[in-house]
């Protein structure tokens, strides 16, 4: 009695992802344990949530890293409540999320989430099993979830940048494997601000990556560096592809910030679209997209220990903002062309 006493706590434990009770050094789950995943049936674990659905397709988005630890000393996982993850998430969804508010219906759960501090100085393999822990198993519940009481058989989007972009690569590597006939109404997935790989396109032969700007059941992905990077980036991974936000091309042909759609960037005290701002070329060596008009010591994280000036993670939406506003409706337009409603 007493062992399965201990056995439901250490599940509630799991579950709670993180609490007063543990601590920077207690076990943190990793891919293929036994977690208990946050409830969505519960509206408040939702952050967007339009119920009724009025437009024709929907867009799930998932927020990047927006849980710090206020003392280190603290569990490396946030719990679904917790306040300044929510309020971040909040902040930066206002920008992200709302780029795709006229493709579809705008979908995003709360997740708990692996704090960037804890797992950026670990190894790929490392950080993909952190992340195929606590996090997935939430995103992976929270978009079943959607897809058996919100959907209701409409097309859809995924969007995710950083910590959600790897969070979108679990629902296209996992959830889609497994649900072949859910895939087929993806319109496209933006994995904005992590890579995806030549092997992981070759290991999920169902997946596509985009070639163009109107081609759908597809994944669009880059990461933005300055020119001349030469020092690690955490979300570029070896054998990275990745698409021109601005020409939504391919090959190495560079595309002038005169070309640019508009940059949802901070000036005078406030966001504004500002046009001509960043320009884009791909660096197929290197797997990034390059913007060589955009001054690195001003646009910069504010964690230059894990990304240098000339990583511009911080801004991957930002600097190419109206473009992926304006793809995401074409892309969800040609798709509804297509589609045959699921018959």
């Amino acid at each position: 009695m007493r062992k399965k006493l201990l056995c439901i706590i250490f599940l509630f434990l799991l579950a709670l992802g993180g609490c007063g009770a543990q601590d920077g050094n207690s076990h943190v789950p990793v891919a293929g344990e036994e977690i208990i995943p946050s409830n969505y049936a519960k509206e408040k674990n939702w952050m967007l949530l339009e119920e009724k659905g009025q437009k024709p397709a929907d867009v799930f988005y998932l927020y990047p890293t927006s849980w710090a630890r206020k003392d280190k000393k603290d569990y490396p996982v946030s719990t679904i409540q917790a306040k300044n993850m929510r309020k971040r998430a909040r902040s930066v969804a206002a920008s992200q999320a709302r780029a795709f508010d006229m493709a579809g219906n705008l979908y995003a759960p709360y997740y708990r989430q692996v704090e960037a501090a804890f797992i950026l100085d670990r190894d790929q393999e490392e950080q993909m099993a952190y992340y195929g822990g606590v996090p997935k198993t939430d995103v992976i519940a929270a978009f079943d979830y959607y897809i058996k009481h919100y959907n209701q058989g409409r097309p859809f989007l995924l969007v995710g940048h950083s910590q959600g972009a790897v969070m979108v690569k679990e629902i296209l590597f996992d959830y889609m494997d497994k649900n072949p006939e859910v895939y087929k109404r993806m319109v496209a997935a933006y994995v904005i601000g992590f890579s995806v790989t030549e092997q992981e396109l070759e290991e999920h032969p169902y997946l596509k990556f985009a070639e163009g700007p109107e081609d759908t059941g597809v994944i669009i992905s880059y990461n933005t560096e300055a020119p001349g990077m030469t020092e690690k980036n955490p979300t570029v991974l070896p054998g990275a592809v990745c698409i021109n936000p601005i020409s939504w091309t391919r090959d190495e042909t560079p595309a002038s910030a005169s070309e640019n759609a508009g940059s949802l960037i901070k000036a005078e005290g406030r966001e504004q679209k500002l046009e001509g701002f960043a320009d884009a070329r791909i660096d197929k060596e290197r797997g990034t997209v390059i913007c060589s008009t955009v001054d690195p010591a001003v646009y910069h994280s504010s964690d230059v220990e894990h990304f240098p000036l000339g990583i511009f993670h911080r801004f991957d939406f930002r600097f190419y903002y109206y473009n992926l506003k304006e793809n995401a409706q074409v892309r969800v337009e040609r798709f509804l062309e297509e589609w045959d409603g699921g018959r």
